[in-house]
């Protein structure tokens, strides 16, 4: 039996501020690229802030 192709991609969330890569996450990639932003604890900054995609 053979595998089905997987429609995710693993992508970067990236520090708006520091620009450091803090977390890694699957995103769905059916219906184009997302345009996804969160806001995560940035540990160089010590604080929340904004993150973007950011792909390896």
């Amino acid at each position: 039996m053979a595998k089905k192709k997987s429609k995710r991609e693993y992508v970067w969330l990236e520090c708006r501020q520091c620009s450091s890569r803090n977390y890694r996450t699957s995103v769905s990639v059916a219906e184009g690229t997302p345009k996804l932003e969160l806001k995560k604890f940035c540990k160089n900054d010590r604080k929340h802030t904004a993150h973007k995609i950011r792909r390896k």
